[in-house]
């Protein structure tokens, strides 16, 4: 397992460390707080060290929370990298359906500018409003916006049909959506956001784990995704990384989390 552990982690170095690129991972981190061990954390930090940019969905609004992503950047700051961090305060959903998002980031190669914020401004109609927060990496300027949607239950698409408002908020922005949209890409409430030119980084590819594998099969629905003007900023390089396989049993993972890490690479200036 260490061997396995050695060169994926060798590989998303050489990946994300490649000049003029900027590259952000997203991971719905199942309620990241207190019960998250150490041995948790050194593993996730392990998983997202070699990106510039982590984007986290589920961080507990409760006790626990706040501490566990400062807890993360500490065990990061120890790979060597100076990472900063912001945590959201909890969103305004209903009653334990509230939690908070965070940023983390390579403060010696992006630089944070403003204050990060969520957008209040549909939080009725959003049950966790998105974190906003805007990041430069040499002459490239980002907007990323943090979301977790309801659950398929509860019909996401009642919520992700207000995101196409966002690129009009923000039009002097390059805007990326990132997290859990609890839909594939595929649904047709994503058809106003594609209209605007705006395209996702992952076509078919499933992030959320079933309980039980299936053979080799472990991954559920395609959940987790970014989405991205096309014309704004270019793609080099999107996927998710496998880390249910460095585990004994998927029981065994789907304690760390219930999706997998996506990520993607884009050029910038």
């Amino acid at each position: 397992m260490r061997f396995i552990v050695t060169l994926l982690l060798s590989v998303f170095t050489f990946i994300a460390q490649a000049q003029n690129t900027l590259s952000l991972v997203s991971w719905n981190l199942k309620n990241f707080g207190k019960s998250k061990t150490n041995a948790e954390l050194v593993f996730i930090a392990k998983t997202i060290s070699s990106f510039d940019v982590v984007a986290i969905q589920e961080v507990v609004a409760g006790n626990g929370g706040v501490q566990a992503v400062s807890n993360l950047v500490e065990e990061l700051n120890r790979k060597g990298a100076d990472w900063s961090y912001s945590i959201s305060a909890p969103t305004s959903g209903t009653p334990g359906s509230s939690e908070r998002y965070a940023f983390l980031w390579k403060s010696d190669k992006i630089k944070a500018l403003d204050q990060p914020w969520l957008d209040k401004r549909y939080a009725v109609q959003l049950d966790r409003e998105p974190y906003l927060m805007r990041f430069k990496a040499k002459n490239t300027v980002i907007l990323l916006a943090n979301f977790h949607a309801i659950p398929k239950s509860k019909q996401p698409e009642t919520e992700i049909k207000y995101l196409k408002f966002f690129p009009g908020l923000y039009a002097k922005d390059h805007l990326i959506f990132c997290g859990d949209f609890n839909l594939p890409q595929s649904h047709s409430v994503f058809n106003p956001l594609k209209k605007m030119g705006y395209t996702s980084a992952l076509v078919n590819q499933k992030t959320s784990l079933r309980q039980k594998c299936l053979n080799d099969d472990c991954l559920a629905s395609e959940y987790d995704n970014f989405y991205f003007h096309a014309s704004k900023i270019k793609l080099k390089e999107s996927g998710i990384i496998h880390f249910y396989k460095l585990f004994d049993d998927i029981k065994t993972a789907r304690k760390l989390s219930d999706h997998v890490p996506v990520y993607s690479i884009f050029s910038i200036n």
